[in-house]
């Protein structure tokens, strides 16, 4: 198959998902000897248009996992922001260490349903945006070797291929009738869908760098101690504050946290479909 160009195309609001993306997709464009751009959705403002896309190309779309899903808030745009015309695909769920559930599966079925060909598929492990003792440091050099290996796999296959081969396969349920219900640390159902960070006053400088990466828009940036609009406990606003002044305190939510590091320390494995 002719491939002309190679674009990786991601959600990525605290950098995990943009590392294993561009991975994948700088080697395949490398083995290709084609060109790589990069389409980053992550912010309201690269929303606000859509993207096209031809048979001669190849992208690489990622997103995290939210509750064992494409994250909600970002999925009507997934819906409506993509057409593939023909373009082969690999999608990527970037998961923090406990499962990527229905992600990917999710991720194949829109990628299908708008135009594209999905010819492989990657689940990989990532630090967790709650708690950096889930998959500290990951991706780390071994998972990007393993990376850059599925990469140059993916490539061979696109090159050999005589025609558009069949979509790939990963587990999951295409009903995706449910998402990932969070447990506390007693085991029971918790909620904190409304929990937003709060700002801890002696420390923010309102300097309005967490305005600026907010994915939602929802920090104004004359306010920035303030979230005013929706937060998805991306952590973008967390991670990238130069004075740690932003934390969540919501009981439920440091709830499943210590749930999640009560259980879901061990290393799991990145999962490759081609």
């Amino acid at each position: 198959m002719n491939i002309t160009k190679v674009t990786a195309v991601y959600f990525s609001p605290t950098g995990h998902t943009q590392t294993v993306v561009s991975c994948i997709a700088q080697q395949i464009a490398q083995s290709l000897g084609v060109p790589m751009e990069t389409v980053d959705f992550t912010l309201p403002q690269a929303r606000e248009v859509s993207y096209q896309f031809s048979d001669t190309e190849l992208i690489v779309f990622g997103t995290p996992v939210y509750a064992g899903r494409i994250p909600n808030k970002l999925l009507p745009f997934v819906q409506t922001g993509f057409t593939g015309n023909g373009a082969l695909a690999v999608p990527v769920a970037a998961y923090g260490n406990r499962s990527f559930d229905n992600g990917l599966i999710e991720a194949c079925v829109e990628l299908e349903r708008h135009g594209f060909h999905t010819v492989a598929a990657a689940a990989v492990p990532t630090e967790h945006v709650f708690s950096a003792k889930l998959a500290t440091g990951r991706p780390d050099a071994e998972d990007l070797e393993q990376l850059k290996l599925f990469a140059k796999r993916v490539a061979e296959k696109v090159q050999t291929a005589a025609e558009i081969p069949a979509a790939v396969e990963v587990p999951g349920d295409k009903a995706l009738d449910a998402y990932y219900r969070p447990m506390g640390i007693d085991g029971k159902p918790t909620v904190f869908l409304k929990a937003k960070p709060v700002t801890d006053a002696a420390l923010c400088k309102k300097c309005g760098i967490c305005a600026e990466v907010c994915p939602m828009g929802s920090i104004p940036a004359d306010a920035p101690d303030t979230t005013a609009g929706i937060c998805i406990k991306c952590h973008a606003c967390l991670k990238k504050c130069p004075v740690h002044a932003r934390s969540f305190q919501d009981e439920a939510f440091k709830s499943h946290t210590a749930m999640l590091e009560a259980n879901f320390q061990r290393r799991t494995e990145i999962a490759l479909f081609l």
